[in-house]
């Protein structure tokens, strides 16, 4: 790729996010208050579950922390996913009202202009993300379960995750171009999955473990990168080898955009 039009699109790409960042902010005492509540009903859904393993102790050996630690690091890759892809969520309003056909007239790729559109900001979740990772590593470091490198352990956890939980949706999206409707699928792919992976993955039967590892590889967002970073199991290359999989689901996944994008047929409105 020529690298003076990467830097182009680069600067379109900005250029598109300053100006739906400014539009968001003209209203700046309603944004703050909105973020500031939508991140206290966020916080409530995990202290249901934190205050039932304070009355019941641990689940299947999983501590609050450690759950709390898997919680946050699905919600922050979760959150760099949709803050600069979230239209990739939405493409089948593009597909059915023909939306996508704008697109395919700009002078970059569909994916890079689709991408921009629409730039959602996450503050809720990112606070969200952020209170409750701060708590449940702050808790995990002064018992001494884990050191301080953990933290930057977690920042390359949570990128990963990010590119995981980006290729699962655009591998969703592109069956669009076949089907159309695509939002009944992404409830199981994205929002189901995701859901249950939150949790520990040795609470679901062997199966269903089965599945959010190798079918929809939600499990290497969190989980399976905590068996070494919390509890010491497996082995450093864990680290590693979750990068791995980011690349090849990546990967794939643009590979499966660019065939799918072939079979587009236009709505003709």
């Amino acid at each position: 790729m020529n690298p003076a039009k990467l830097r182009s699109w680069l600067r379109l790409y900005g250029l598109l996010v300053r100006t739906t960042i400014r539009s968001r902010m003209q209203y700046k005492f309603n944004f703050v208050v909105g973020t500031l509540l939508a991140a206290l009903v966020q916080i409530s859904e995990f202290l249901m579950v934190a205050i039932v393993l304070d009355r019941f102790g641990a689940i299947r050996g999983w501590s609050v922390y450690e759950i709390g630690y898997l919680f946050a690091v699905m919600t922050l890759s979760k959150t760099i996913y949709r803050t600069f892809a979230d239209e990739v969520h939405h493409l089948e309003k593009y597909l059915v009202g023909g939306e996508l056909d704008q697109l395919l007239t700009r002078p970059i790729p569909v994916l890079f202009a689709l991408m921009p559109q629409k730039f959602r900001l996450m503050p809720a979740e990112l606070l969200q993300g952020g209170f409750i990772l701060s708590w449940a590593l702050g808790a995990m470091m002064r018992s001494g379960q884990v050191g301080w490198t953990a933290g930057i352990a977690t920042l390359f956890i949570i990128l990963t995750g990010a590119v995981i939980l980006f290729s699962i949706g655009l591998a969703t999206a592109t069956l669009g171009f076949w089907t159309t409707r695509i939002v009944e699928l992404q409830n199981i792919t994205e929002d189901a999955a995701r859901t249950a992976a939150q949790y520990p993955l040795t609470l679901y039967p062997k199966w269903m473990s089965s599945l959010l590892l190798f079918a929809i590889p939600v499990g290497f967002v969190n989980y399976v990168p905590s068996l070494y970073l919390l509890r010491g199991d497996l082995g450093p290359w864990v680290l590693a080898a979750t990068a791995g999989i980011a690349a090849i689901c990546l990967f794939a996944s643009l590979r499966f955009w660019r065939f799918g994008i072939t079979k587009y047929q236009s709505t003709g409105s």
